[in-house]
């Protein structure tokens, strides 16, 4: 019983701050949602009976995505980050897609550089991550994998606009919204094509080694995925 009143207490609490406080700090309102969204994605891995054999995977796997990001920074369009967050996510399951996902985040702005924008981007990555382990069992052919990432490339820019109206809360109008979404159509598109393109070329070949490490250290039963 406990367990669902808490949601509903922590929405009435949101629709209440929303009503009174200035419209300045709804920016940090966004964020403080967004840690919030965070948090029982990391207490359900914390409580899970996790190895130090997984742990230590993870934060390479968290590394490599972080370190994927940096080279192609002047081209923020291109992400080899979403395509290992999508392969881990497929391979590891939903907690370990999500973990991987907001670390790769917050690791690769230690050195592009921390700012409002980071919380968006732990949570969009996040969520890529999550969703690939939720529908794992239908991405096993290649085309599904495919389709799942080019439609990510554009959801991670969806979510990514929010911030930005967030810092315009103050002239906030249909015609703002509408024109941010239009300018960023081309980046989405270039980000949604890179995941094709690396989906397409590399993901069978990194997701079997992927589940072989995973039956090997037993992280993570694969036998939903058959490559």
């Amino acid at each position: 019983m406990a367990r669902k009143i808490v949601p509903i207490l922590f929405v009435a609490l949101i629709f209440i701050l929303s009503i009174f406080i200035t419209e300045k700090a709804y920016f940090f309102l966004s964020i403080f949602i967004i840690g919030c969204m965070m948090l029982p994605f990391f207490i359900r891995f914390e409580k899970r009976l996790v190895s130090t054999r997984e742990i230590v995977l993870l934060a390479m796997f968290s590394a490599i995505a972080a370190i994927s990001r940096i080279p192609f920074a002047a081209l923020p369009s291109i992400q080899p980050t979403s395509f290992f967050i999508i392969i881990v996510g497929i391979a590891f399951g939903v907690e370990s897609g999500f973990i991987v996902g907001v670390a790769s985040a917050f690791i690769s702005n230690l050195v592009l550089g921390h700012g409002p924008w980071t919380p968006w981007q732990m949570l969009a990555w996040g969520m890529m991550g999550m969703t690939a382990g939720m529908v794992s069992r239908y991405l096993q052919r290649n085309w599904a994998r495919i389709i799942f990432g080019f439609i990510w490339g554009f959801l991670f820019g969806w979510l990514m606009n929010l911030w930005v109206l967030t810092t315009q809360i103050d002239n906030l109008t249909l015609e703002l919204v509408i024109s941010i979404y239009v300018a960023s159509f081309i980046p989405d598109l270039s980000h949604a094509l890179s995941n094709v393109v690396l989906l397409l070329v590399f993901s069978s070949h990194f997701l079997s080694i992927l589940t072989r490490i995973s039956r090997k250290y037993h992280i993570l039963d694969n036998s939903r995925y058959k490559n």
